[in-house]
């Protein structure tokens, strides 16, 4: 029933994936206005008392992230073989300060959404990118999350629009297909998976080059 509320905003938020943005860059597009009311707590466990779904943690995160672009240089395959991989910010410090990138944004999500809605079954959407350099670093992978409810799926949590729920969708295919021409970049692969950890190899679903 709380999905009729949205409904409309919904369809607006497909209708915004035919528009194309900074094809480099995963921080947040500048027109994609961050409005949505949000549910204010004290602390990371009183948030999750007090949020219900994906509603809440998305405009939450609409009006609270912010991108950190030192920190995705530091998490671009390039520094991670010359540096070793960095941590994942833990949610509760991602609530404390909710500065990070899209791999940060998608944990929080995914394990605050895992405590107030465990039947929507969040799980990560990784999508790789052709990919792309940004001052001699390579950055092709971008996180977000998948969910389903009544047999459709639903994407949240994207550091691209933060607060924003893509969805309906018949399947991720199909929202994949309107990404890549959202954000102008050919997707390679994309897969989803219930940890952003490396674990054993899982395969991807590979994209046919255009």
């Amino acid at each position: 029933m709380r999905w009729l509320l949205a409904g409309a905003a919904l369809t607006l938020a497909c209708a915004s994936l035919a528009q194309t943005t900074d094809p480099q860059s995963d921080a947040p597009d500048p027109e994609i206005a961050r409005t949505a009311e949000f549910k204010a707590a004290a602390s990371y466990r009183d948030a999750l008392r007090l949020w219900h779904n994906a509603e809440d943690v998305n405009a939450w995160i609409g009006a609270s992230f912010r991108y950190d672009t030192a920190r995705a240089v530091q998490l671009s395959e390039t520094q991670r073989q010359r540096n070793g991989r960095l941590p994942i910010i833990a949610p509760a410090d991602f609530f404390a300060v909710p500065s990070g990138v899209c791999v940060d944004v998608a944990r929080f999500a995914v394990e605050s959404l895992r405590v107030v809605e465990p039947a929507a079954r969040p799980r990560y959407l990784m999508i790789e990118f052709d990919p792309v350099s940004i001052a001699g670093n390579t950055l092709r992978r971008h996180w977000m999350v998948s969910l389903e409810r009544d047999g459709k799926h639903y994407f949240v949590a994207d550091s691209k629009r933060p607060g924003h729920i893509a969805g309906p969708y018949a399947s991720t295919d199909e929202f994949i297909a309107e990404y890549a021409r959202y954000r102008g970049r050919r997707i390679v692969s994309f897969v989803e998976r219930d940890s952003y950890e490396r674990t054993m190899r899982t395969l991807a679903v590979r994209q046919p080059a255009s």
